[in-house]
């Protein structure tokens, strides 16, 4: 399945929106290949970011069938392991909207230690790089969630707070992301939160 025309746009955005970003910070970003702190421990993802993935693993299978072997054992085993703790369906691979007490703390405490399947365990190095979530590539910057400024851990150390804010990340300014996703659940019915190993095996939100 094709992506909305204009996922390649919004994709192009992110990406300037982090190299600006990653040259305001300088020093402050410890971000550098083979560092994987934020490969570690699971992550909502939506539907465009399950559709990127799946179909950066069928051009992987093209061009490196070895490579996409590897990656999708990782996913299934992946699956495996974290489908009976699921906070969801782990048919589908669709997370509950649920957001009570106990469905947060259920998500809290799940698979926090959990690698991506995505990552090269030899390298630390992401396999499906370039198709890879906006969470991901917008990591590590400063970013505004849920009205806080948050880096990475490993990142910022000593700054301060005028020089973090000074390099905050602003990835998609105009909502591209929020019209993409209305118009995939309008043409494929395809909506709600997964995570990465779910999406490389399961077709979510069908």
């Amino acid at each position: 399945m094709s992506p909305p025309t204009g996922d390649q746009k919004l994709i192009q955005i992110v990406d300037a929106a982090l190299a600006d970003s990653a040259q305001r910070s300088g020093k402050w970003l410890a971000c550098r290949p083979g560092c994987s702190h934020c490969c570690v421990g699971v992550f909502a993802i939506n539907q465009l970011d399950a559709l990127r993935l799946r179909n950066g693993l069928a051009e992987t299978e093209k061009t490196d069938p070895e490579r996409a072997a590897r990656i999708r054992k990782r996913a299934l085993d992946t699956v495996a392991r974290l489908s009976p703790e699921f906070p969801g369906d782990p048919v589908t691979g669709l997370l509950s909207e649920a957001d009570d007490e106990a469905a947060c703390k259920q998500w809290d405490d799940f698979a926090n230690d959990e690698p991506c399947p995505v990552l090269d365990p030899a390298t630390g190095t992401c396999e499906l790089y370039e198709f890879r979530p906006v969470i991901c590539r917008t990591f590590g910057p400063p970013l505004m969630a849920e009205g806080d400024l948050g880096v990475c851990d490993l990142c910022f150390n000593g700054a301060t707070e005028a020089e973090i804010v000074a390099c905050e990340l602003k990835p998609d300014p105009d909502h591209l992301e929020a019209a993409l996703l209305e118009e995939l659940e309008k043409t494929t019915g395809a909506a709600g939160e997964t995570i990465i190993a779910f999406a490389l095996v399961r077709e979510t939100g069908n």
